[in-house]
């Protein structure tokens, strides 16, 4: 799903979370080429040019997360939850100490082991990023939230300093095992981790396009052209 599609449905999501709707949401998804650029961000980490960018396809966007500049891309397990933390714990850093338990435990699962770094977000194995995370809240309200590099193409990493962290580098489940890991095999993992670790007791799995409810289970969007139309 391009970027800015998705950007568009969080914010329809959480609209309509603080018109009443007591759905919480956890979409999971893959996006094109992007670099995006949090609201603490500089375009100094971003080290090649329009022109470069054109050519390549890969988009950049601004947005209203925390961080600076990263990368998304084909082979990266996007995930955005969408949850009221009334309905959890309402405590920021208790969430974002959720989401790294999450990724710990789903790349767990497909031998890898990761930790935290003191100071910072995401998890990362030695001294290279596996996951990134970035969220913006509001009313207790969140969107945005992890990426998850499976198979991503590191090589897009070199157009960025990563976070705005000039030594640290990033890697993939992929590269840390040696071979290809599908991203299909992970979401569902992905999805299962972060029902334990938020306590959430039942997953119905029907597709893995949107992941939606308090209690989680999977709704297909069936009409993509409504969707945009929904959305723009």
């Amino acid at each position: 799903m391009p970027y800015e599609e998705a950007h568009k449905l969080q914010h329809l999501l959480m609209k309509e979370k603080k018109n009443g709707n007591e759905e919480d949401y956890l979409l999971t998804l893959e996006h094109p080429h992007t670099y995006t650029i949090g609201v603490s961000g500089s375009e100094e980490n971003l080290l090649v040019n329009s022109d470069y960018l054109k050519a390549n396809g890969i988009a950049v966007q601004h947005i209203g997360r925390g961080g600076d500049i990263t990368y998304h891309g084909p082979g990266q397990l996007v995930a955005y939850p969408i949850l009221d933390l009334d309905h959890f714990v309402k405590d920021l850093h208790r969430y974002l100490r959720d989401l790294e338990e999450v990724l710990l435990l789903t790349v767990k699962q497909f031998g890898v082991s990761a930790g935290r770094e003191k100071g910072l977000t995401g998890i990362w194995v030695d001294d290279e990023k596996l996951a990134s995370i970035g969220i913006r809240m509001s009313k207790w309200i969140t969107i945005h939230g992890t990426a998850l590099n499976v198979s991503t193409d590191l090589r897009l990493f070199d157009n960025i300093i990563p976070c705005g962290i000039k030594d640290k580098r990033v890697t993939s489940m992929s590269k840390i095992l040696g071979y290809t890991i599908d991203i299909e095999d992970v979401t569902p993992v992905y999805v299962n981790s972060f029902s334990k670790v938020f306590g959430i007791d039942r997953v119905e799995k029907k597709s893995n396009e949107f992941l939606i409810g308090s209690r989680i289970y999977t709704q297909k969007v069936e009409n993509r052209n409504a969707l945009k139309a929904e959305i723009s």
